[in-house]
């Protein structure tokens, strides 16, 4: 996710507006995951849920099968918006940030 440029956050809107699903999951790299929801907090009428691993799906630690899980849930019982589904929490793109020395997203204030 670190080369995803703003075209490709572009395809990725227009390939949800286009998309006649109005429940929608994003498997995404934990490292831009915060900023591609973001881009897409303005659409409208989907619940959109992003979720990714601390580490990759090919370790045994992996939390990857956790967090697809939690999103399948989530994705079912929340709002139409855009949330993020990590480590059993569900975030607000807005108010939350990756801590890469935790590996853990946390919240954050809005000042």
């Amino acid at each position: 996710s670190l080369d995803m440029t703003r075209e490709d956050r572009e395809m990725i809107r227009d390939k949800i507006e286009q998309n006649p699903a109005n429940r929608i999951i994003i498997t995404h790299g934990t490292d831009t995951m915060v900023e591609t929801a973001r881009h897409l907090k303005t659409i409208k009428g989907k619940t959109i849920v992003f979720t990714g691993a601390m580490a990759p799906a090919c370790f045994k630690s992996s939390d990857a099968t956790f967090n697809i899980a939690f999103a399948l849930s989530a994705v079912q019982t929340l709002a139409p918006g855009v949330y993020i589904a990590m480590g059993g929490s569900i975030l607000n793109p807005e108010k939350v940030r990756k801590n890469r020395k935790l590996q853990r997203f946390e919240s954050i204030e809005k000042k």
